[in-house]
């Protein structure tokens, strides 16, 4: 592929926008980015636009940001550009037949998982909360499924006792950049065979509810405190002390026997928050209550008090 090929990019949130940089940083011909319309986000329902139309208008590239992608005015608007390849990273929508036959060399997408595991939306969090022990980026030839196209080249990298969703996805959105690039070169030098998926292998990422972040006690230590990683920064892990809401963004396990029912708070230093779980002992490190700010548990248990015995739901 030539740096004059025409490349359509197709993309929407913050994971994508390294890809587009570096289709631009190696002067890639974009001749046109496709988003999702703007939506109003946050407490104000102020109307944002997308990360990936931001980053595009900055580099003075034409955006497109249609209501539908099945509609045909849209279609031939695609089909007239006459693009070599799309780039399709974190889009939001499955192309359909009628896209996927537009470009000349086809559609590339980068996905943030190994693939066959981890289809679908939420690939970050779930490696996470399954306590893998490495993900990577996959990028594969688009076809009308999702997330099942032949594999072109993967690239993968462990996943730290830290990590939580956001720091994954900033290592996974920066590799992917790099990836796209060296599977475009492989696809002009025609060093690439793309492999089908073994769909033996093949796990599902389902899209996470604002609701799934709610801490269930009873779990193992170690699953818990994987799971406050893997909800940080959405849709958040929390808890509830009678009715009100406390968000944990940080723990650590203790794996140490207790007897208490799961949520209970232990009895500790003064400046600890011990809770009891279906197996070990969470110690929380940074939590939120429902009107402050984000605070070491030591800073946090000085303006409210949580006394052992207390139980969270």
């Amino acid at each position: 592929m030539s740096k004059k090929s025409k490349v359509i990019f197709m993309g929407t949130p913050d994971f994508a926008v390294p890809s587009l940089k570096s289709l631009l940083k190696h002067e890639y011909n974009i001749a046109l980015v496709v988003t999702q319309p703007d939506r109003p986000k946050g407490r104000g329902r102020k109307v944002i636009p997308p990360p990936v139309k931001q980053a595009a208008l900055n580099a003075g590239l034409d955006v497109s940001q249609p209501p539908s992608i099945r509609n045909e005015q849209f279609v031939e608007k695609i089909r007239t550009i006459g693009a070599d390849t799309f780039v399709v990273v974190a889009f939001g929508h499955i192309l359909q037949k009628t896209l996927l036959e537009v470009p000349k060399i086809g559609a590339i997408n980068i996905h943030a998982s190994l693939l066959p595991k981890y289809r679908g939306p939420a690939p970050i969090q779930w490696a996470i909360l399954n306590r893998e022990k490495e993900t990577g980026i996959t990028a594969i030839l688009l076809d009308e499924g999702l997330d099942t196209g032949k594999i072109l080249k993967s690239a993968r990298i462990k996943i730290t006792s830290d990590d939580t969703a956001a720091s994954l996805h900033d290592r996974l959105s920066a590799l992917g950049g790099d990836l796209l690039i060296s599977t475009l070169r492989e696809i002009e030098t025609g060093d690439l065979d793309p492999v089908p998926q073994d769909l033996s292998q093949a796990t599902y990422a389902p899209m996470l509810k604002k609701s799934d972040g709610h801490i269930q006690w009873k779990i193992p230590v170690e699953a818990l405190e994987a799971f406050v990683r893997g909800m940080t920064p959405w849709p958040g892990a929390f808890t509830f002390h009678g009715k009100k809401r406390l968000k944990i963004f940080k723990a650590r396990p203790i794996y140490s026997d207790v007897t208490d029912p799961p949520g209970t708070v232990l009895k500790g230093f003064p400046d600890e928050l011990r809770v009891a779980t279906g197996k070990g002992i969470l110690s929380i490190v940074e939590i939120q209550g429902e009107s402050g700010k984000r605070l070491p548990a030591e800073k946090f248990l000085r303006g409210y008090k949580i006394p052992p015995g207390t139980v969270l739901t």
